[in-house]
Protein backbone atom coordinates (compact mmCIF):
# COMPACT_ATOMS: atom_id res chain seq x y z
CA UNK A 1 0.00 0.00 0.00
CA UNK A 2 0.97 3.85 -0.98
CA UNK A 3 0.02 6.49 1.09
CA UNK A 4 0.50 9.86 -1.14
CA UNK A 5 1.05 12.86 0.64
CA UNK A 6 1.57 17.08 -0.31
CA UNK A 7 5.09 17.68 -0.50
CA UNK A 8 3.79 20.36 1.78
CA UNK A 9 2.66 18.62 3.78
CA UNK A 10 3.25 19.53 7.84
CA UNK A 11 5.47 17.00 9.82
CA UNK A 12 3.27 16.54 11.98
CA UNK A 13 0.49 15.03 9.88
CA UNK A 14 3.07 13.35 8.20
CA UNK A 15 4.60 11.29 11.49
CA UNK A 16 0.64 10.97 12.27
CA UNK A 17 -0.07 8.40 9.40
CA UNK A 18 3.29 6.86 10.06
CA UNK A 19 2.14 6.10 13.59
CA UNK A 20 -1.05 4.90 12.66
CA UNK A 21 0.81 2.49 10.23
CA UNK A 22 2.59 1.13 12.92
CA UNK A 23 -0.59 0.57 14.78
CA UNK A 24 -1.93 -1.61 12.33
CA UNK A 25 1.54 -3.84 13.26
CA UNK A 26 3.22 -2.58 9.16
CA UNK A 27 6.32 -0.89 8.95
CA UNK A 28 6.17 3.05 7.30
CA UNK A 29 9.09 4.02 4.54
CA UNK A 30 8.69 7.70 3.53
CA UNK A 31 9.54 8.13 0.17
CA UNK A 32 10.14 11.54 -0.96
CA UNK A 33 9.71 12.83 -4.41
CA UNK A 34 9.85 15.63 -7.19
CA UNK A 35 6.27 15.95 -6.73
CA UNK A 36 4.68 14.85 -3.98
CA UNK A 37 5.49 12.81 -0.52
CA UNK A 38 4.94 9.13 -0.46
CA UNK A 39 4.69 6.58 2.39
CA UNK A 40 5.22 3.15 1.46
CA UNK A 41 4.14 0.56 3.77
CA UNK A 42 5.20 -2.98 4.17
CA UNK A 43 4.02 -6.09 6.25
CA UNK A 44 0.47 -7.46 6.41
CA UNK A 45 -1.57 -4.89 4.60
CA UNK A 46 -3.93 -6.98 3.37
CA UNK A 47 -6.56 -5.96 6.09
CA UNK A 48 -5.83 -2.32 6.11
CA UNK A 49 -8.47 -0.15 4.39
CA UNK A 50 -7.70 2.68 2.71
CA UNK A 51 -10.71 4.77 4.14
CA UNK A 52 -8.50 4.26 7.20
CA UNK A 53 -5.92 6.62 5.95
CA UNK A 54 -8.16 9.21 3.22
CA UNK A 55 -9.63 10.54 6.29
CA UNK A 56 -6.30 11.87 7.46
CA UNK A 57 -5.25 15.75 6.76
CA UNK A 58 -2.53 15.98 4.11
CA UNK A 59 -3.17 12.52 2.60
CA UNK A 60 -4.09 13.17 -1.21
CA UNK A 61 -4.39 9.59 -2.36
CA UNK A 62 -4.11 5.52 -1.04
CA UNK A 63 -2.80 3.16 -3.79
CA UNK A 64 -2.88 -0.75 -3.46
CA UNK A 65 1.01 -2.12 -4.68
CA UNK A 66 0.13 -5.33 -6.58
CA UNK A 67 3.94 -6.46 -7.62
CA UNK A 68 5.62 -8.61 -4.95
CA UNK A 69 8.19 -5.91 -4.67
CA UNK A 70 6.75 -3.26 -3.14
CA UNK A 71 9.58 -0.17 -2.22
CA UNK A 72 11.54 -1.11 -5.29
CA UNK A 73 8.39 -0.58 -7.18
CA UNK A 74 7.85 2.56 -9.74
CA UNK A 75 4.12 2.91 -7.83
CA UNK A 76 5.85 3.47 -5.36
CA UNK A 77 8.30 5.84 -6.11
CA UNK A 78 7.43 7.51 -9.70
CA UNK A 79 10.94 9.77 -10.04
CA UNK A 80 14.27 7.97 -10.61
CA UNK A 81 16.05 7.43 -7.30
CA UNK A 82 19.64 9.38 -7.78
CA UNK A 83 22.00 8.53 -5.24
CA UNK A 84 24.45 11.76 -4.30
CA UNK A 85 28.31 10.66 -3.42
CA UNK A 86 29.20 14.56 -3.39
CA UNK A 87 30.39 15.38 -6.49
CA UNK A 88 28.73 12.73 -8.72
CA UNK A 89 25.64 10.96 -8.68
CA UNK A 90 23.97 7.57 -10.03
CA UNK A 91 20.71 7.18 -11.63
CA UNK A 92 20.25 11.12 -12.90
CA UNK A 93 21.76 12.04 -16.34
CA UNK A 94 25.42 11.95 -15.34
CA UNK A 95 26.72 8.41 -16.53
CA UNK A 96 28.86 6.65 -13.84
CA UNK A 97 31.48 4.82 -14.73
CA UNK A 98 33.23 2.29 -12.37
CA UNK A 99 36.19 1.06 -13.42
CA UNK A 100 39.21 -1.59 -12.08
CA UNK A 101 40.59 -5.06 -11.75
CA UNK A 102 38.93 -7.98 -11.06
CA UNK A 103 41.61 -8.04 -7.80
CA UNK A 104 43.73 -6.61 -5.46
CA UNK A 105 46.70 -8.71 -6.59
CA UNK A 106 49.83 -6.10 -4.79
CA UNK A 107 50.61 -2.77 -4.12
CA UNK A 108 52.35 -1.91 -7.15
CA UNK A 109 49.20 -3.26 -9.55
CA UNK A 110 47.20 -1.69 -7.71
CA UNK A 111 48.39 1.29 -7.22
CA UNK A 112 49.69 1.70 -11.59
CA UNK A 113 45.57 0.92 -12.09
CA UNK A 114 44.28 4.03 -9.54
CA UNK A 115 46.72 6.34 -11.46
CA UNK A 116 45.94 6.10 -14.51
CA UNK A 117 42.29 5.81 -13.57
CA UNK A 118 42.62 9.10 -11.55
CA UNK A 119 44.17 10.69 -14.68
CA UNK A 120 41.49 9.91 -17.02
CA UNK A 121 38.71 11.18 -14.43
CA UNK A 122 37.45 8.37 -13.33
CA UNK A 123 35.68 8.90 -9.98
CA UNK A 124 34.81 4.56 -8.76
CA UNK A 125 37.00 2.43 -8.56
CA UNK A 126 36.01 -1.31 -8.91
CA UNK A 127 38.81 -4.40 -7.46
CA UNK A 128 38.02 -6.81 -5.01
CA UNK A 129 39.68 -7.94 -2.27
CA UNK A 130 37.62 -11.06 -1.25
CA UNK A 131 36.68 -13.23 -4.00
CA UNK A 132 34.24 -16.14 -4.16
CA UNK A 133 35.36 -18.42 -7.00
CA UNK A 134 33.74 -21.73 -8.80
CA UNK A 135 36.50 -23.30 -7.64
CA UNK A 136 38.23 -23.79 -4.07
CA UNK A 137 41.38 -24.00 -5.90
CA UNK A 138 41.13 -20.43 -7.55
CA UNK A 139 42.62 -16.87 -6.16
CA UNK A 140 40.32 -16.61 -3.08
CA UNK A 141 41.35 -12.34 -3.01
CA UNK A 142 43.93 -10.48 -0.93
CA UNK A 143 41.18 -10.19 2.20
CA UNK A 144 41.73 -7.57 5.05
CA UNK A 145 45.19 -7.10 2.58
CA UNK A 146 43.54 -6.11 -0.09
CA UNK A 147 40.98 -4.18 1.74
CA UNK A 148 44.56 -1.86 3.54
CA UNK A 149 45.75 -1.64 -0.12
CA UNK A 150 42.21 -0.18 -1.66
CA UNK A 151 42.31 2.11 1.60
CA UNK A 152 45.93 3.53 0.65
CA UNK A 153 44.42 3.92 -3.12
CA UNK A 154 41.43 6.19 -1.79
CA UNK A 155 43.58 8.29 0.31
CA UNK A 156 46.17 8.86 -2.40
CA UNK A 157 43.99 9.92 -5.58
CA UNK A 158 40.31 10.44 -4.05
CA UNK A 159 38.67 7.83 -6.03
CA UNK A 160 35.57 6.34 -4.49
CA UNK A 161 35.91 2.60 -3.72
CA UNK A 162 33.83 -0.16 -4.84
CA UNK A 163 34.59 -3.82 -3.49
CA UNK A 164 32.78 -6.92 -2.77
CA UNK A 165 31.39 -7.71 1.00
CA UNK A 166 31.39 -11.96 1.13
CA UNK A 167 29.41 -12.30 4.09
CA UNK A 168 27.92 -10.62 7.04
CA UNK A 169 30.88 -10.86 9.03
CA UNK A 170 33.36 -8.85 6.83
CA UNK A 171 31.29 -5.66 6.72
CA UNK A 172 32.43 -3.73 9.34
CA UNK A 173 36.48 -4.14 7.80
CA UNK A 174 35.40 -3.87 4.25
CA UNK A 175 33.13 -0.81 5.25
CA UNK A 176 35.83 0.99 6.71
CA UNK A 177 37.23 1.67 3.13
CA UNK A 178 34.07 1.22 0.81
CA UNK A 179 31.64 3.98 -1.04
CA UNK A 180 29.91 1.19 -2.06
CA UNK A 181 29.01 -2.36 -1.16
CA UNK A 182 28.96 -4.66 -4.11
CA UNK A 183 27.15 -8.10 -3.83
CA UNK A 184 28.21 -9.95 -6.10
CA UNK A 185 25.75 -12.95 -8.40
CA UNK A 186 26.99 -15.72 -6.31
CA UNK A 187 25.22 -13.85 -3.41
CA UNK A 188 22.43 -11.86 -4.80
CA UNK A 189 20.06 -14.24 -2.75
CA UNK A 190 22.25 -14.47 0.35
CA UNK A 191 19.43 -12.67 2.23
CA UNK A 192 21.07 -12.74 5.53
CA UNK A 193 23.67 -10.66 3.63
CA UNK A 194 20.96 -8.11 2.17
CA UNK A 195 19.25 -7.55 5.26
CA UNK A 196 23.11 -7.17 7.22
CA UNK A 197 23.61 -3.81 4.31
CA UNK A 198 20.31 -3.18 4.10
CA UNK A 199 21.08 -2.17 8.01
CA UNK A 200 24.69 0.34 7.18
CA UNK A 201 22.21 2.80 4.97
CA UNK A 202 25.74 2.45 2.89
CA UNK A 203 24.69 2.42 -1.38
CA UNK A 204 24.62 -1.12 -2.72
CA UNK A 205 25.34 -2.52 -5.79
CA UNK A 206 23.59 -5.67 -6.62
CA UNK A 207 24.11 -7.94 -9.29
CA UNK A 208 22.12 -10.24 -11.00
CA UNK A 209 22.38 -13.62 -10.40
CA UNK A 210 23.89 -16.22 -12.81
CA UNK A 211 19.90 -17.70 -13.28
CA UNK A 212 18.21 -15.06 -11.99
CA UNK A 213 14.90 -13.22 -13.57
CA UNK A 214 14.37 -9.94 -13.21
CA UNK A 215 11.56 -10.11 -10.66
CA UNK A 216 13.87 -12.14 -8.61
CA UNK A 217 16.51 -9.21 -8.57
CA UNK A 218 14.23 -6.46 -7.61
CA UNK A 219 12.64 -8.74 -4.55
CA UNK A 220 16.55 -9.04 -3.51
CA UNK A 221 16.63 -5.11 -4.01
CA UNK A 222 13.91 -5.24 -1.69
CA UNK A 223 15.26 -6.72 1.37
CA UNK A 224 17.74 -3.63 0.90
CA UNK A 225 15.43 -1.16 1.08
CA UNK A 226 12.93 -3.23 3.71
CA UNK A 227 15.63 -1.20 6.07
CA UNK A 228 15.35 2.09 4.70
CA UNK A 229 18.14 2.37 2.51
CA UNK A 230 17.17 3.38 -1.06
CA UNK A 231 20.92 3.79 -1.74
CA UNK A 232 20.86 0.69 -3.81
CA UNK A 233 22.16 0.19 -8.18
CA UNK A 234 21.03 -2.95 -9.66
CA UNK A 235 23.80 -4.41 -11.91
CA UNK A 236 23.15 -6.69 -15.28
CA UNK A 237 25.91 -8.79 -15.35
CA UNK A 238 24.70 -11.81 -17.67
CA UNK A 239 22.56 -14.61 -16.84
CA UNK A 240 23.66 -18.36 -17.77
CA UNK A 241 22.01 -19.48 -21.27
CA UNK A 242 23.00 -22.49 -23.63
CA UNK A 243 25.20 -20.40 -25.31
CA UNK A 244 28.72 -21.67 -24.80
CA UNK A 245 29.96 -18.67 -27.44
CA UNK A 246 30.26 -16.13 -24.77
CA UNK A 247 30.65 -16.09 -20.98
CA UNK A 248 27.37 -15.17 -20.56
CA UNK A 249 24.42 -13.62 -21.86
CA UNK A 250 24.00 -9.87 -21.44
CA UNK A 251 20.70 -9.44 -20.72
CA UNK A 252 20.23 -5.79 -22.23
CA UNK A 253 16.23 -6.24 -22.09
CA UNK A 254 16.54 -6.33 -18.42
CA UNK A 255 17.68 -2.40 -18.87
CA UNK A 256 14.47 -1.02 -20.14
CA UNK A 257 12.10 -3.58 -18.34
CA UNK A 258 13.87 -2.31 -14.93
CA UNK A 259 13.52 1.18 -15.54
CA UNK A 260 9.62 0.36 -16.58
CA UNK A 261 8.88 -1.01 -13.24
CA UNK A 262 11.93 0.18 -10.94
CA UNK A 263 13.01 3.54 -9.83
CA UNK A 264 16.67 2.37 -8.76
CA UNK A 265 19.66 3.21 -11.25
CA UNK A 266 20.68 0.29 -13.25
CA UNK A 267 24.43 -0.36 -13.88
CA UNK A 268 25.78 -3.04 -16.80
CA UNK A 269 28.61 -5.65 -16.73
CA UNK A 270 29.75 -6.19 -20.04
CA UNK A 271 33.01 -7.46 -19.13
CA UNK A 272 31.37 -10.43 -17.12
CA UNK A 273 28.12 -10.19 -19.38
CA UNK A 274 30.42 -11.51 -22.53
CA UNK A 275 33.46 -12.36 -20.29
CA UNK A 276 35.62 -11.14 -23.96
CA UNK A 277 37.92 -8.53 -23.33
CA UNK A 278 38.28 -7.00 -27.58
CA UNK A 279 34.25 -7.77 -27.63
CA UNK A 280 33.53 -5.46 -24.26
CA UNK A 281 33.77 -1.74 -25.82
CA UNK A 282 30.50 -2.76 -28.34
CA UNK A 283 27.89 -4.33 -26.02
CA UNK A 284 29.11 -1.41 -23.14
CA UNK A 285 28.15 1.11 -25.98
CA UNK A 286 24.99 -1.06 -26.89
CA UNK A 287 23.97 -0.84 -22.73
CA UNK A 288 24.51 3.19 -22.75
CA UNK A 289 22.06 3.28 -25.96
CA UNK A 290 19.72 0.78 -24.37
CA UNK A 291 19.22 3.73 -21.27
CA UNK A 292 22.27 1.91 -18.60
CA UNK A 293 22.65 4.50 -15.86
CA UNK A 294 26.15 3.28 -16.22
CA UNK A 295 28.91 0.76 -16.50
CA UNK A 296 30.95 -1.20 -14.29
CA UNK A 297 34.04 -2.36 -16.28
CA UNK A 298 37.07 -4.93 -15.94
CA UNK A 299 40.71 -2.52 -16.22
CA UNK A 300 44.04 -3.97 -15.80
CA UNK A 301 47.31 -2.85 -16.46
CA UNK A 302 48.67 -6.11 -18.00
CA UNK A 303 45.29 -8.44 -18.55
CA UNK A 304 47.51 -10.83 -20.04
CA UNK A 305 48.82 -11.53 -16.60
CA UNK A 306 46.26 -10.94 -14.58
CA UNK A 307 45.35 -13.25 -11.40
CA UNK A 308 41.49 -13.58 -12.25
CA UNK A 309 39.55 -12.39 -15.45
CA UNK A 310 42.39 -11.09 -17.65
CA UNK A 311 41.06 -12.47 -20.52
CA UNK A 312 38.24 -10.27 -19.89
CA UNK A 313 39.76 -6.98 -19.19
CA UNK A 314 40.77 -4.24 -21.17
CA UNK A 315 44.24 -2.56 -21.00
CA UNK A 316 44.73 1.21 -20.57
CA UNK A 317 44.59 2.33 -24.50
CA UNK A 318 41.41 0.16 -24.80
CA UNK A 319 39.19 1.84 -22.02
CA UNK A 320 40.48 5.39 -23.15
CA UNK A 321 39.42 4.66 -26.76
CA UNK A 322 36.20 3.10 -25.08
CA UNK A 323 35.64 6.41 -23.11
CA UNK A 324 36.14 8.47 -25.85
CA UNK A 325 32.95 6.67 -27.92
CA UNK A 326 30.92 6.58 -24.55
CA UNK A 327 31.16 10.84 -24.37
CA UNK A 328 29.86 11.23 -27.94
CA UNK A 329 27.23 8.63 -27.50
CA UNK A 330 25.88 9.72 -24.40
CA UNK A 331 24.31 13.10 -25.61
CA UNK A 332 21.98 11.03 -28.11
CA UNK A 333 20.66 9.02 -24.91
CA UNK A 334 20.06 11.98 -22.62
CA UNK A 335 23.10 11.24 -20.85
CA UNK A 336 26.59 12.79 -20.43
CA UNK A 337 30.08 11.35 -19.33
CA UNK A 338 31.70 14.02 -16.54
CA UNK A 339 35.25 13.23 -16.66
Amino acid sequence: MLILMNLDAPRNDIESVKKKVVSFGCTAHEIPGASRLAIGLTGPTGTLKTEDFMIMDSVEDVVRVTKKYKLVSRMMKEDDTVIDFGGTSTGGKELTIIAGPCSVENRDQIFTIAEQLAKLGIKFMRAGAYKPRSSPYSFQGLKEKGIELLGQVKEQYGLKIVTEVLDPYTIDGVGEVADVFQIGARNMQNFSLLDAVGKTGKPVLLKRGMSATVEDLLLSAEYILAHNNFNVMLCERGIRTFETATRNTLDLNAVPVIKKHSHLPIIVDPSHGIGIGDKVPAMSLAAVAAGADGLILEVHNDPANAMSDGYQSLNFDQFERLLNKIKQLAPIVDKELIL
